[in-house]
């Protein structure tokens, strides 16, 4: 059976939790492949309840359904089994939780190190939330990281925590003038932690794998969005993974081969966190109303998102790098009530008109939007379960997002509920 890719098509926050999990029901497995706790899924269940999920998979909250945190991902062990405390005391089964062996660990050297050298940085500061995650994915790639299977192993723990603090407190003392970190104190913090889930490191590629040999179904959920992808993004300012579909496969063990659907969600308009460029950004009383509108606060980091209309120039881009299949757009109900909404159909670039994403960075910062006035309408579409139920105007809207972007809508949502959705 296939494997299927949900992916944020924009800058992330586009309402991923809520798609994995309309859809979790319908698969044994929900993967998370990338990222670590600096990402967050809001999901409300039929019974009103509002989850913030940071680390652990939007499939949690579909019973009976196996979510892994898979080899892609850097698991902060305080936050994992706060998140897991959290989500049992509210009634949910966490027993179906599985952690690759090959994810790598945050450990508190590297959240000390995110948040002093973004303070360095001050005006030139990349946007982080200041968690360990970058640190974390620098170490990886420079192979002295510290992997979920090192908590099984005490002697090759001690001897890479020993290694890797030999540096970073060089860093953290000479560079920043911060106290050094005790190399015991580390230690033994962790291998306390991983008591709380040592017992669900297992190896996820293999199980992954079988599962689909038998005929069973994955969903594989990334985090933050395309235009954050470390290679694909709006580099520097991006995270430091691939959020992206191929990373899709690299992050979970699953051959690319098994991969047969890609959704992109995409927001209805477009909103970010953090530093970087986003050209259609609006500064005024427009952009305060559709983050007032649109409850645009970061799940994980509270932080304001800052807010702008639909860019269907990211959104074709995101088509083309993941190979998206269909597009769930989300809040669509955000727009009621505007007279006319804008739609950026393409950028002006130092007087020339661009269709496509500029190649350098200074041409991205300098795109000024090209923009198309839809009509717009004043029904309230919260309440819409069918096509024929939205107003003529908001279909026209939804028809033109698909023309521009290059790929069909197959699901809408028309609020944060999981019965708010029309599938098409």
């Amino acid at each position: 059976m296939p494997a299927i890719v949900l992916i944020g098509a924009q800058w992330g926050d586009e309402g991923k939790g809520k798609a994995t999990d309309l859809l979790g029901g319908e698969f044994g497995w929900v993967v998370r492949y990338q990222g670590g706790n600096n990402a967050g899924h809001t999901v409300v269940t039929p019974d009103g309840r509002d989850f913030a999920l940071k680390l652990i998979p939007s499939g949690i909250l579909s019973p009976g359904v196996k979510n892994v945190i898979g080899n892609g991902v850097v698991v902060n062990p305080e936050a994992l089994i706060e998140e897991k405390a959290g989500l049992e005391r509210r009634g949910v089964d966490t027993s179906g939780l599985l952690i690759s062996a090959d994810s790598h660990l945050i450990m508190p050297y590297h959240v000390a190190i995110d948040r002093v050298t973004e303070r360095y940085l001050g005006k030139a500061k990349i946007g982080t939330t200041g968690r360990g995650i970058g640190p974390a994915y620098q170490d990886k790639v420079a192979r002295v990281g510290v992997r979920a299977a090192d908590l099984l192993d005490e002697k090759i723990l001690h001897q890479k925590v020993e290694a890797a603090l030999e540096l970073k407190n060089q860093i953290l003392v000479k560079v920043y003038n911060r106290r050094a970190l005790d190399f015991h104190e580390v230690v033994d913090t962790v291998l306390e932690q991983s008591k709380e889930f040592a017992e669900k490191i297992v190896d996820t590629r293999l199980m992954l794998n079988e599962a689909l040999e038998r005929g069973e179904t994955l969903l594989l959920e990334g985090s933050q969005g395309t235009l954050l992808d470390v290679d694909h993004g709006t580099y520097p300012f991006v995270t430091s993974s691939n959020p992206t579909a191929g990373g899709a496969s690299v992050g979970s063990g699953i051959g690319p081969n098994k991969i047969t659907r890609v959704i992109g969600i995409l927001k209805a308009y477009t909103t970010r966190v953090g530093s970087g460029p986003f050209p259609t950004e609006l500064l005024d009383e427009m952009g305060e109303w559709l983050r007032k509108t649109g409850g645009e606060v970061g799940v994980n980091t509270g932080r304001a998102r800052r807010c702008g209309w639909f860019d269907a120039v990211i959104g074709r881009y995101a088509v083309r790098v993941n190979g998206i299949t269909d597009v769930f757009l989300t809040k669509l109900d955000v727009l009621s009530g505007l007279e006319s909404v804008p739609i950026c159909v393409g950028y002006e670039v130092d007087g020339h008109r661009v269709d496509e994403m500029p190649m350098t960075q200074t041409g991205f910062h300098h795109a000024v939007p090209v923009y198309e006035e839809m009509p717009g309408w004043f029904e309230d579409l919260s309440g819409a379960r069918t096509w024929d139920d939205l107003p003529a105007t908001a279909q026209a809207y939804v028809q033109r997002i698909e023309e521009l972007t290059g790929a069909p809508v197959s699901a809408i949502g028309v609020g944060p509920g999981r019965e708010q959705t029309i599938t098409r």
